[in-house]
């Protein structure tokens, strides 16, 4: 539980449209311009329709694609940031903030397409801590939300990996390509990221990386540790 009395609760401010820094990627306000291109590319890949299966706007073309850049641009409900590999400079996917409720302090991070360039990678780790880190230490949220379609195995274990705390799940939530979806819900509250930053800042350190990038520690280890 948050330590911060209720009475003592303020709104927070929204995230703004800027660029998140962090060692292995950048986190850019999504341009189609700048970023259309390579998220198209990453998104198309072989072997990314496991991936795209369970995304509610998953473009199958060039035209779908370039409708969702136009559309998901001028939504006021979501902030989409390109998620940039630093040592490539190319966009390989893309997360959003989604349902910003700022007089809660409650915000989702959704809208995840992480391609295969990046995916299992500590680029993938680093995007998600740089949204934690902002949410939490910049902004001061007091609740971060992870929400899938239940049958996203994928997506379910990357929020038990992440620390998420699993809620529940809303039965025929939505209907999404035609079909019923069940979702899952996770949350991460202040207290849990307060307890879960340092094992993230150890894992992302360089040095628990060899040459290759392996990484020699998992993030679970380092949160087992950090506990104890």
């Amino acid at each position: 539980m948050s330590e911060l009395p209720l009475r003592a609760w303020q709104p927070r401010a929204l995230p703004e449209r800027r660029p998140l820094e962090g060692r292995y990627c950048r986190l850019e306000p999504f341009e189609a311009e700048r970023h259309g291109e390579d998220l198209f590319a990453a998104s198309t890949a072989p072997g990314m329709e496991q991936r795209v299966r369970y995304l509610t706007d998953a473009p199958k073309d060039r035209h779908q694609f370039v409708a969702w850049m136009a559309r998901e641009r001028k939504r006021d409900d979501a902030m989409f940031f390109a998620v940039v590999d630093t040592a490539t400079g190319r966009c390989e996917g893309r997360q959003a903030f989604m349902r910003m409720v700022p007089e809660h302090g409650s915000i989702e991070i959704g809208a995840i397409l992480w391609g295969s360039a990046i995916a299992r990678t500590r680029v993938t780790t680093e995007a998600f801590y740089l949204f934690a880190h902002h949410v939490f230490d910049t902004l001061g949220f007091r609740r971060l939300e992870w929400k899938c379609d239940s049958r996203n195995e994928a997506s379910r274990r990357a929020a038990d990996r992440f620390g998420f705390q699993f809620e529940g799940i809303f039965r025929q939530h939505m209907v999404v390509h035609g079909e019923n979806r069940d979702s899952t819900w996770y949350s991460l509250i202040d207290g849990d990221w307060k307890s879960l930053r340092g094992a993230y800042e150890r894992w992302l350190a360089p040095t628990n990386f060899d040459a290759h990038g392996k990484q020699l520690q998992t993030l679970k280890q380092m949160r087992s540790a950090h506990a104890r």
